[in-house]
């Protein structure tokens, strides 16, 4: 099922060419699931593979969507986010130009302007990376 979102770039503070997802597919108030095609032109893709910087602002991003969706749905406004520190990254494997990556992201702790999640990247239902995220909204 995918969310009635047109324009993901609604939902999310960065502009193309800085988008990493595609489409909302999920979210409540714990989990938020995106999905995100792997690009030539993605200035995260290199020599044909998307990087692991790449992997880290999916996750970012997929969290960063979700919020902005619960704000939207709230009629606030989409508030930017930063990351500021990533624990425990475990890279598994890179996807190849053209591949589907499924992303899930898990509100683990949320205190004033800091969240924590944990987030996982697949491919073909293969684990390709996941970390926990220290992310800080801006006011």
């Amino acid at each position: 099922m995918t969310l009635p979102v047109a324009d993901i770039t609604q939902l999310i503070p960065q502009k193309p060419p800085f988008v990493m997802i595609d489409q909302l597919i999920f979210v409540d108030d714990e989990i938020t699931r995106t999905t995100f095609t792997v690009q030539a032109d993605n200035v995260l893709t290199e020599n044909g593979v998307f990087s692991e910087a790449g992997l880290m602002e999916n996750i970012a991003q997929t969290a960063a969507a979700g919020a902005g969706y619960m704000a939207m749905q709230q009629n606030e406004p989409v508030k930017a986010g930063f990351i500021g520190a990533i624990k425990d990254l475990e890279v598994f494997g890179l996807p190849k130009i053209g591949q589907l990556l499924e992303t899930e992201v898990h509100i683990e702790n949320q205190v004033f302007n800091v969240t924590i999640v944990t987030g996982k990247v697949a491919c073909a239902g293969k684990l390709l990376a996941q970390c926990e995220m220290k992310i800080f909204i801006a006011e």
